[in-house]
């Protein structure tokens, strides 16, 4: 089985790092992680990819004029490793529409949210705020306007009462890493197809159940 080699880009803990990380160790992974790539110095994100034996590049951009010339630089490290994919995994920067033509439908996100409900910042305190009884989280591959593209894959969590924006985060971050490896290894596989802004999967996955919040009286007899 040939392996596609992904990069990822980190700007802290990489705690979703850690997933892909942890998925890429299976024997009948479709991924391996080739570079893990930080804007930050000295981040945990950073440690936990040299711990896994996983090569490292930091590239300030502070360094750099402009938002562009920072991520030639980063294609030029990226494809140095050999990435055929890139992950965002907590990247807290805007890539220019170069980075998203470059990499077009080879770059992927995860949001903290149900696309397209709550793009941007803030999601968990608006989702609250909204009443919503589902919130969880989204893969999606990046386009020009932030928190949009093709969602390769979603995850609902309930919004329990007496929730926060602290433990609904903390659901919702259980969640992002079980789908962003799943996803990855779906679309690393070619298990989906992408066609403009719509993605399918090839082939359907098993029926499942509704998900309810609050459930209904039926599901408590």
């Amino acid at each position: 089985m040939t392996r596609k080699r992904v990069g990822v880009l980190i700007s802290g803990r990489g705690s979703n790092l850690q997933a892909l990380l942890d998925a890429a160790q299976a024997p009948d992974c479709p991924f391996e992680i080739v570079l893990v790539l930080s804007n930050k110095a000295k981040v945990q994100g950073l440690e936990r990819a040299a711990a896994a034996g996983v090569a490292t590049a930091v590239i300030d951009h502070r360094t750099f004029p402009d938002r562009e010339t920072f991520e030639m630089a980063m294609t030029e490290a990226l494809e140095a490793a050999g990435a055929e994919l890139v992950c965002q995994a907590g990247f807290m920067r805007v890539v220019t529409s170069w980075f998203v033509t470059r990499w077009h439908d080879r770059l992927l996100n995860i949001h903290p949210s149900l696309l397209p409900a709550f793009p941007g910042l803030d999601t968990h305190e608006r989702a609250l705020a909204a009443g919503v009884k589902l919130h969880g989280c989204s893969v999606h591959l990046v386009r020009e306007t932030v928190d949009q593209g093709p969602i390769l894959g979603q995850a609902a969590v309930p919004v329990l009462p007496g929730d926060d924006a602290e433990t609904l985060a903390a659901r919702v971050l259980e969640a992002e890493h079980r789908l962003y490896p799943a996803c990855l290894a779906l679309y690393a596989a070619g298990r989906i197809d992408v066609r403009g802004e719509t993605a399918r999967l090839k082939t359907a996955p098993a029926p499942g159940g509704l998900l309810i919040n609050p459930p209904s009286p039926a599901a408590d007899a």
